[in-house]
């Protein structure tokens, strides 16, 4: 993993007292750390700067939190992203991950716990980023039905147009293709994403499954790929079986 002062975050939050302490916090744990208070600052700053993770508060100003999510799964599908809320109920967690969070975070909290999610965040990309280096000089290419994935490219296609895929859903639909015709459990699906952290009631895969469907399945109401085996938990069927 890189090492923390080579890491730059961005602060997205409207409350200055909150950003001030961030930063003055994050800093002292040898980030690189800045700090804006809404969606356009945000923009006018990426354009100019790369980060390595967004931390995105859910009320702001004008754009809310879930739309700008939802705008950089597309722009920048690669940057994590960790939202924070004031609103901690579950309903708004699951959405938040919906819209492409990689982690959430209710306030109040411990800057501790902020900075343990951070690690386990770019923990988990770097992990990623190195398994995809490797296997990509094997020049791997999976196809299923009219989908490709090409794992040298990290490029994901129907047809000839390209879907976009967060790295989220990317690792997880690798997985999916990798177990074809097997009943992965939700427990191994996460052990399988390198062993983020989980509670109880983690919905995180769920969340995924239900935004791969929605970008690959023609009705992701009666799912013909990534199909739920009721209380097991997902099995992967390239040919494309009905399912539920």
């Amino acid at each position: 993993m890189m090492e923390t002062q080579d890491i730059q975050l961005l602060v997205v939050d409207d409350d200055s007292a909150l950003r001030e302490l961030l930063e003055r916090y994050l800093k002292e744990q040898d980030y690189a750390v800045a700090s804006v208070e809404d969606g356009p600052s945000m923009d006018a700053y990426l354009a100019e700067h790369d980060v390595d993770l967004i931390i995105l508060d859910l009320m702001l100003p004008g754009e809310d939190g879930l739309s700008i999510a939802r705008r950089l799964q597309v722009d920048k599908p690669t940057t994590p992203i960790l939202m924070l809320s004031a609103r901690g109920d579950e309903v708004d967690r699951i959405v938040g991950l919906e819209m492409g969070a990689d982690d959430y975070l209710p306030k109040p909290f411990n800057p501790r716990e902020l900075v343990a999610r951070i690690r386990a965040v770019l923990r988990r990309q770097e992990k990623s980023k190195t398994k995809n280096n490797s296997e990509a000089s094997e020049n791997k290419v999976y196809e299923f039905d009219k989908f490709k994935l090409d794992i040298t490219t990290h490029q994901f296609n129907h047809g000839n147009e390209e879907v976009s895929l967060t790295s989220g859903e990317f690792e997880l639909l690798k997985i999916f293709i990798e177990h074809p015709n097997r009943v992965l459990s939700r427990d191994t699906l996460i052990d399988l994403l390198k062993g983020f952290e989980r509670s109880p009631y983690d919905r995180s895969v769920d969340v995924r499954v239900t935004r791969l469907r929605h970008k690959m399945e023609s009705d992701p109401t009666n799912p013909h790929f990534i199909r739920t085996i009721w209380g097991s938990g997902y099995m992967f069927t390239p040919d494309g079986q009905t399912g539920s």
